[in-house]
């Protein structure tokens, strides 16, 4: 069976911690960034973990780093 790639937009997006899940930075960050408040901002720079529904699919598209 030949070796799966990697999705390179995935690669990019997701890192996998040392437990095993999967985190992701937050959307909402990247422009119109005038009509957000100070608190949303400094929260949205945090990073979190993918969602139990999400995960599947994200390690689908990872192959090799999960």
């Amino acid at each position: 069976m030949p070796k799966l790639k990697t999705k390179s937009g995935a690669k990019k997006r997701f890192k996998v911690t040392g437990t095993g899940k999967i985190k992701r930075k937050k959307a909402y960050k990247s422009h119109i960034l005038t009509k957000k408040g100070t608190k949303q901002k400094r929260r949205l720079g945090h990073a979190t973990t993918v969602s139990k529904s999400d995960e599947n699919n994200v390690r689908l598209m990872l192959p090799n780093l999960v």
